[in-house]
């Protein structure tokens, strides 16, 4: 009888072992039946002793069990819908013509002056010239500047600063609420463009909607399923829009 409550503990250690470290969900479970297989079997009598250490066992499985689940699961992250991307960048702000631009010169407030870039893209700076600005970042722009204003004033630290944006605009064409030029602040997507136009109205061709968009000198017509895209599907054709850019909802 010995040698046979032996290999039951035996083999009770083996399947907790096993249990805890891949299948934490099912330890629980083996444990309640493998207690009460202890606690019922006449192997055990009236010794207390053997019936404490059954128990304490037991308790302690169930409270490891407990903490481990949460840990392997914690280790594990939810994946993320399909189509939709972990991280999303957009690229630094470009300058076009109607921006209002303040450009400073370190330790020489005669030079620091805002200014409009004008609608052929340039702006006129003191010793430098008309320059281009549009199509440029700030960073571009303030870099162009430092070098040309270097030959005339030394160490010239130069930092531009866009005061107001005019140019970030777009155009919805067709069947929206409120139709027109849209003038933004900031870069927007398709959905957020119809959006502030009211919406598609009842006629609305949903499938039907494409983006003009001009790009080196062509034009390229960019398709969107607004019912696609509402749906869940196709959530890349949401992209961002481009100054210029004019959404036709037929």
């Amino acid at each position: 009888m010995g040698s046979d409550m032996e290999t039951r503990r035996e083999i009770f250690f083996l399947e907790w072992d096993k249990q805890v470290c891949y299948l934490p969900l099912r330890l629980p479970t083996l444990i309640e039946r493998e207690t009460l297989n202890n606690i019922e079997s006449p192997q055990f009598g009236d010794g207390g002793g053997r019936m404490r250490v059954v128990k304490r066992l037991a308790i302690a499985s169930l409270l490891l069990a407990v903490v481990s689940f949460p840990l392997g699961a914690a280790e594990k992250e939810a994946p993320l819908p399909e189509g939709v991307p972990k991280t999303v960048s957009e690229a630094d702000y470009v300058i076009g013509p109607g921006d209002q631009l303040n450009i400073d010169v370190w330790k020489d407030p005669s030079l620091t002056r805002p200014m409009i870039v004008l609608p052929d893209g340039k702006v006129a700076f003191p010793m430098v010239g008309e320059i281009i600005a549009a199509g440029k970042t700030v960073a571009q722009l303030q870099k162009e500047i430092e070098g040309k204003l270097s030959l005339y004033v030394k160490d010239a630290v130069v930092t531009v600063e866009v005061r107001q944006v005019h140019s970030l605009q777009i155009f919805m064409l067709g069947r929206v609420r409120t139709p027109g030029r849209i003038a933004l602040t900031s870069n927007v997507d398709v959905l957020q463009a119809i959006a502030s136009a009211g919406g598609p109205d009842e006629f609305a061709k949903l499938s039907r909607i494409k983006i003009f968009r001009r790009e080196g000198g062509k034009t390229a017509i960019i398709p969107f399923d607004y019912s696609d895209v509402i749906a869940g599907k196709n959530l890349e054709s949401n992209i961002l829009l481009r100054r210029g850019d004019i959404v036709v909802v037929p």
